[in-house]
């Protein structure tokens, strides 16, 4: 067993790249391996009786993808969108085969940043809310990793009619 954790450890990443993704009052941290893309912002097709925090469809590379709101997921308004915005399209995180990718629009252009493990801590006096997985500091600057996971989950439970997050 320790010869296999060793051959782990041994490829483990010292550094992983990521992404900064600005939001209106935070940014969200992404290893860029979780990101499909990044692209400019387009309005999304609207889908009539949807939840606020999801804003549409948009089509990316023949998909169909739902734009969902981070901030009004975490309980926030949907800030204004802006000449500089983006959608960041995340890849499917094993929830479901059929739902390949979700976004959320962005407030600005990510930067991309290589993680090493003195560079981030974990900030554990901040509790997480169901979207966010953690949060953490990177290089003193406060970030937050967001649970895709869960936005996922909550897209497809409003796909499958059942009551949740409205």
């Amino acid at each position: 067993m320790d010869s296999a954790l060793k051959t782990i450890e041994q490829f483990a990443p010292d550094v992983v790249p990521s992404l900064m993704i600005p939001l209106a009052e935070r940014t969200l941290l992404a290893p860029t391996v979780s990101v499909a893309e990044m692209v400019p912002y387009a309005a999304p097709e609207t889908i009539n009786d949807a939840p606020d925090w999801l804003l549409g469809y948009f089509l990316w590379r023949d998909v169909k993808v739902p734009l969902l709101s981070f901030e009004i997921l975490c309980g926030e308004t949907q800030p204004e969108l802006q000449a500089k915005s983006r959608i960041a399209v995340f890849n499917n995180t094993g929830v479901s085969p059929d739902l390949p990718f979700v976004a959320v629009p962005t407030q600005g252009i990510p930067k991309l940043v290589r993680v090493s493990e003195e560079d981030i801590s974990m900030m554990e006096d901040r509790s997480c809310r169901t979207f966010e997985r953690m949060h953490v500091t990177l290089s003193g600057e406060e970030v937050l990793i967001p649970d895709v996971s869960a936005l996922e989950q909550v897209y497809l439970d409003w796909q499958n009619g059942y009551v949740g997050q409205s």
